[in-house]
């Protein structure tokens, strides 16, 4: 197994805000390559734990030796499951939650999972590549106007209904079967502006309803009050507004939330020239009143 590529974003912040303290009980909801879980152990200690989780069996593989002798517990589960998952470990409340609603660079560069569109592969886009529904099976079954729709609350394509009607004429010809036909049939429907490709709305979108992402994550934010002990702490990284503005509205309940970051924190300079794709990353952090 090869080590992870991919960097954790916002790193230093996330310690510094969400300020682990040893002894204490930790989740790291998105673990990817094991960065912010690796940085996380460092400073609860022996004495401290930490549960894991990522819907990506292969991320747990990547993640398991940077973890290797560490009080670290690591679960195939996705962050909606998460109340499940820790009483099956043993546990009802924890000190700390952190979930990074990105993707590891090892998933976005892998064409096999076509979560791209620079690179051609299968048109599937499933975090959990075990189970679920395939981007090809929505784009090719869905009815032109409900893909259209998806296209406009999840990728805010104003284009959305070209887009549907340009999918629908070219799989009646033959199914929509490769990110690289996909991106095509967008680019060719929607005008370019300035330096984004066109095919990123449709592509984010056709990911977040593949993976109910935006439904998992109401489901997380849902069960974090009764998750978190009377001081714990909440970090969240998001990367694009339909995420950011769930997380800044939940953490917004004055009887359940005290807010740590007034507004999002985002990467600096010098992290943006390690690691361009930190560009979209927003924090927000908030302790369990």
């Amino acid at each position: 197994m090869s080590p992870p590529r991919h960097v954790p974003v916002l790193a230093e912040e996330v310690i510094r805000l969400a300020d682990p303290q040893p002894g204490e009980t930790w989740v790291d909801c998105t673990v990817g390559g094991g960065g912010h879980s690796r940085l996380i152990v460092e400073r609860i200690g022996p004495s401290g734990r930490l549960i894991g989780l990522d819907q990506d069996p292969g991320m747990l593989d990547k993640a398991r030796p940077q973890l290797e002798g560490l009080p670290a517990t690591l679960v195939h589960a996705n962050f909606d499951q998460l109340a499940g998952t820790l009483e099956r470990n043993g546990l009802s409340q924890v000190n700390g939650v952190l979930a990074d609603l990105g993707f590891a660079s090892d998933q976005m560069d892998d064409r096999q999972r076509g979560l791209s569109f620079r690179e051609d592969g299968p048109l599937d886009m499933r975090l959990d590549p075990t189970s679920g529904t395939t981007a090809a099976d929505l784009v090719n079954a869905m009815s032109e106007a409900a893909l259209a729709d998806v296209f406009f609350e999840f990728g805010e394509e104003r284009h959305s209904r070209r887009v549907a009607r340009r999918i629908a004429e070219r799989r009646a010809e033959k199914p929509i079967a490769t990110t690289a036909e996909l991106a095509d049939i967008v680019r060719r429907s929607v005008p370019r502006s300035g330096g984004i490709d066109p095919a990123t709305r449709v592509f984010q979108a056709l990911r977040i309803a593949v993976n109910d992402e935006l439904g998992s994550l109401d489901r997380l934010l849902a069960s974090l009050p009764a998750i978190l002990k009377p001081g714990g702490r909440a970090a969240i990284i998001s990367f694009h507004s339909l995420e950011d503005r769930r997380v800044k509205q939940a953490f917004k309940n004055a009887d359940v939330w005290q807010i740590v970051t007034k507004k999002p924190v985002e990467a600096g300079d010098a992290e943006l020239s390690r690691n361009p794709r930190a560009r979209s990353a927003k924090l927000r952090v908030a302790i369990r009143v």
